[in-house]
């Protein structure tokens, strides 16, 4: 049977450090089948799909969001990753098919594909509309490290992180996870250093994916919590409806300029990879119910 993706919460340590163990291999794969990634694309966009999804997991109101830019001076460009309460993820980067030699631990060079000059901002909306953004400089380029670094700096709230993906021969991702703790108010050093030297437990997090469900890795390395499960997947909110209101918020001056030199109103989503046409009688559509008071952009909710 296929194994369902998963976010694991607990409290380990005598309660005093939040874990967090994460599969999301299906996600991950859903993301190479849409964008069409290589093996390196699929690991640098994986990464930050897994730390995302994490900070999702700790979203407290129903509406909250969150999205997720690096940007460095790598051959991948900039990724992209947005994500809700819900924990529907959608993400992309700006080129999907790059390639580089493995590094020198014959690993899949993330941190080449992303840089290590740049930065990673994260955008926070509690659903309260009244949204957080703290941005931190790349450390390394190789995801873990750069939101270690983030929580740290920007929220103060020290993490230690493991993320990987794994890609089999076939160009599919076989293994996808991430573990994360973060010690709470008041924590013990005693606490504090176990969470530091466990997570080098975790320098191969792909492959405890590939063979093992995450209540698995869980119980292997913290034995038996209490927990509770969340399931995330690769899910675009957009649809013609969104567009739509996309396209209402432009209004019609624009609109109409568009029609005059395309002939059609064209968007293409870049986080499902799907493109929206709109013929000349469809645009008029729009503007008329966009005056009548009937469209409205919603945004991804």
């Amino acid at each position: 049977m296929e194994k369902q993706d998963a976010i694991l919460r607990a409290l380990v340590y005598d309660e005093e450090v939040s874990l967090a163990v994460i599969d999301m291999t299906q996600t991950v794969n859903e993301a190479v089948r849409i964008h069409d990634l290589s093996a390196l694309s699929a690991a640098a966009l994986g990464r930050t799909l897994i730390a995302a999804a994490y900070m999702c997991s700790s979203l407290k109101e129903e509406k909250g969001a969150l999205s997720v830019t690096v940007r460095g001076d790598g051959v991948g460009g900039g990724i992209y990753v947005s994500g809700d309460k819900a924990l529907h993820m959608r993400g992309y980067i700006e080129n999907p098919h790059a390639e580089l030699p493995l590094n020198a631990k014959g690993k899949l060079d993330v941190g080449g594909c992303v840089g290590r000059n740049g930065y990673l901002s994260v955008v926070r909306d509690d659903g309260e509309n009244v949204p957080f953004v703290g941005t931190t400089p790349l450390v390394s380029g190789e995801i873990g490290e750069d939101f270690a670094a983030y929580f740290a700096y920007s929220e103060q709230l020290p993490t230690a992180v493991a993320v990987g993906v794994k890609i089999g021969k076939d160009g599919t991702c076989i293994g996808a996870g991430g573990v994360f703790l973060q010690p709470l108010p008041g924590a013990s050093e005693e606490s504090i250093a176990k969470a530091e030297k466990i997570i080098g437990e975790f320098a191969a997090i792909s492959t405890l994916c590939e063979h093992f469900t995450a209540e698995e890795i869980l119980n292997r390395y913290f034995g038996t919590v209490n927990f509770y499960t969340l399931h995330p997947a690769y899910k675009c909110n957009c649809g013609r409806h969104y567009i739509e209101g996309i396209l209402a918020a432009m209004g019609e001056q624009e609109l109409r300029s568009i029609l005059e030199e395309q002939g059609c109103v064209s968007v293409h989503c870049h986080y499902c990879n799907t493109d929206y046409t709109f013929t000349p009688a469809e645009t008029e559509a729009v503007i008329a119910r966009a005056k009548a008071g009937e469209v409205h952009n919603r945004g991804h909710e």
